[in-house]
């Protein structure tokens, strides 16, 4: 056979052209595909020798070699697989063989503008080969079929054509030499004829291939990949330690993992899964911007260091790796977001996780609140995001309450020690405990010694908008709406008495509302305060304060929400205020009170007052009023 020269299909040469003069990070991952191309060659030729054994007495051990040679700047990559054909060559390399070839080009073009990595497109229509022109100015390919006598040579410098002679090769098999580009920090582009370079590169990505990649050196040749992962060895022969270790590998985490999940599906689609659940918090778990994910695996190849499509982002504290042999080996992340077996993966995967946090939270408590302090924001935002297990992660949820301020409790728990004739569970949210249970809202549920749960965590108050029922009860927060605590019987009996009041207190009532005008909507008589004179309160509709503050926070000048006065009728400030109005007392006192309970009830709950050197001098002015009075 003469030397041929062929020019690449017009598609290739736009890929070409696109993937040499377009910049990406992670140019590395050209050493996977190619490292993935031979491990293809293996198994088709093991595959072949089920009927054509002689195939296999052609060549030896089956395995991938590595030869680095820093002087010419070469970098070969030898198999002794399937091999090709002259026409296989050619269909293969001269021309995209699979369909979409266009749609390919439209995507690379589109990428080089934005932030997607090459990784994420080569290979979804068999141009992984070509990633080798990344980092070479010329590729040398020499292959021989099995079961043929003679070899190919293929030559290509990238830029539009190739040649095709004929070769000598011992053996069955490929060999791609790459004579690399210099190494340009700027252009990404690694010194890949160094050693540790090259290391690097297959432990990150091709570490699980089945057959050993050997690279060969002056001094020795080294097996660079383990390839038996410890997801697919059995749980009895992998000790603590070397989870442990695997563990640490892929979380960059000194410390020992909370627990370990492992996972192995067959049926429809088939994978396995080794997860973890770190014991402490990573600093970047609350950030918008952190990054999440599992490691995903499509035939022991790392395709994906962080997918974030296998578990919803409220899990996102789960560590681990993900292998199945179901999915196509050049799954990119547009295919991800739409592909059936992935779903089908995420949805067993998330079972497992929740059913595991479930057990662990049954049989060991201790171990379930090591885990709750440091995970339990982020699962509680499973509530509202995952409508189709929020049964189940309501049963995870922790909260602190009044029953026992050092303890959490559960929400069932809670509901099982609920007060006669109590038909609701109750929270109040804030921001930390200390100033929740200092709050006034909580007096009457003291007295009356009704539990109340304490929301402190920012996603509470995503959380209570969509939990709005739990077991049949409904949850009502403690600073909305009107309070009636207790048998129906004390309810009636403590309507009655609040009618009597409110007619005595009536002008009061009016002419604080009056006063405040701007600022509340109504002023009414409470049955939640014992022991401090007023206090504020939400309508059933309207937001809580904290959410109020952070919505003027983020969108500037907004109206003060109008919320509910509620004064104490048995508080003697408020007694003597009615006292004074009963004797025609001056607007303007009233004016004075009424702003000094109204900056009162804010700084109870924990809220800003919008004018501190007002309340500030109408205070200093009482008390030199109250100074001055006669003994």
């Amino acid at each position: 056979m003469a030397k041929e020269t062929h020019q690449f299909q017009t598609e290739v040469k736009q890929l070409l052209d696109l993937m040499i003069h377009s910049l990406y990070s992670h140019k590395d991952v050209f050493l996977r595909e190619l490292i993935s191309n031979a491990s293809d060659a293996l198994d088709r030729l093991r595959f072949e020798a089920l009927t054509k054994p002689e195939l296999l007495t052609e060549g030896s051990l089956l395995q991938i070699r590595l030869e680095l040679d820093a002087e010419a700047k070469t970098l070969t990559i030898h198999d002794n697989g399937i091999g090709m054909s002259r026409k296989e060559l050619i269909d293969n390399i001269g021309t995209i063989a699979k369909s979409g070839s266009a749609e390919l080009v439209k995507k690379m073009k589109k990428t080089t503008s934005g932030d997607a990595e090459i990784g994420e497109l080569i290979g979804q229509f068999g141009v992984g080969f070509y990633s080798s022109f990344m980092v070479s100015e010329k590729v040398v390919l020499v292959t021989r079929r099995a079961g043929k006598k003679s070899a190919i040579r293929w030559e290509s410098g990238g830029k539009g054509d190739y040649t095709i002679d004929r070769a000598e090769r011992d053996s069955i098999g490929t060999t791609i030499t790459l004579h690399l580009l210099p190494a340009d920090e700027e252009q990404a582009v690694e010194d890949f004829a160094d050693e540790h370079v090259v290391t690097t590169i297959v432990h990150r990505y091709s570490d699980f291939i089945a057959y050993p990649i050997v690279l060969k050196t002056k001094d020795e040749d080294k097996t660079l990949n383990s390839m038996k992962p410890i997801w697919e060895r059995p749980a009895s022969e992998v000790t603590d330690d070397e989870y442990a270790e695997f563990y640490k590998h892929i979380s960059h985490d000194w410390r020992a993992p909370l627990e370990r999940i492992l996972q192995r599906a067959e049926g429809t689609i088939e994978y396995r899964a080794l997860l973890f659940i770190p014991s402490e918090a990573p600093t970047d778990l609350y950030y918008v911007g952190a990054e999440a994910g599992l490691r995903l695996y499509v035939k022991r190849v790392s395709i994906m260091e962080r997918c974030e499509e296998l578990l919803p982002r409220y899990l996102r504290f789960v560590r681990g790796v993900v292998d199945s042999s179901d999915l196509p080996l050049n799954v990119s992340r547009e295919m991800l977001q739409h592909d059936r077996q992935i779903r089908q993966i995420r949805k067993g995967l998330l079972k497992k996780i929740l059913d595991a946090l479930k057990k662990m939270k049954s049989d060991d408590e201790e171990k379930y609140l090591k885990f709750w302090a440091p995970f339990g924001r982020s699962l509680k935002e499973g509530v509202s995001e995952d409508s189709e297990n929020r049964d189940k992660v309501t049963e995870l949820l922790m909260f602190s309450s009044s029953a026992d301020s050092g303890k959490l409790t559960s929400l069932a728990d809670y509901v099982s020690r609920m007060k006669e004739g109590q038909d609701k569970i109750y929270y109040l949210t804030g921001d930390s405990q200390d100033v929740v249970e200092s709050s006034p809202h909580l007096e009457a549920f003291r007295e009356k010694g009704v539990e109340v749960l304490y929301l402190t965590d920012a996603v509470d108050e995503l959380l209570v908008d969509v939990l709005t029922e739990y077991d049949g009860k409904k949850l009502q927060s403690a600073g909305k709406g009107a309070l009636d605590l207790g048998t129906e019987e004390e309810k009636k009996e403590q309507k009655n008495e609040l009618d009597e009041k409110g007619k005595a207190f009536e002008t009061l009532l009016a002419r604080t509302q009056e006063a405040l005008s701007e600022r509340v909507k109504e002023v009414r008589l409470s049955t939640r305060l014992t022991t401090s004179p007023a206090c504020l309160v939400s309508g059933e509709g309207d937001v809580s304060p904290r959410v109020e503050k952070w919505l003027r926070q983020q969108q500037g000048d907004m109206p003060i929400q109008q919320r509910i006065l509620e004064l104490n009728p048995s508080h003697e400030i408020v007694t003597r205020l009615k006292a004074k109005l009963d004797v025609q007392e001056s607007s303007e006192t009233v004016l004075e009170y009424a702003e000094l309970l109204y900056g009162y009830a804010l700084l109870a709950e924990g809220s800003d007052i919008a004018d501190p050197a007002d309340f500030a001098r109408r205070f200093a002015a009482l008390m030199e009023r109250g100074l001055n009075a006669p003994d």
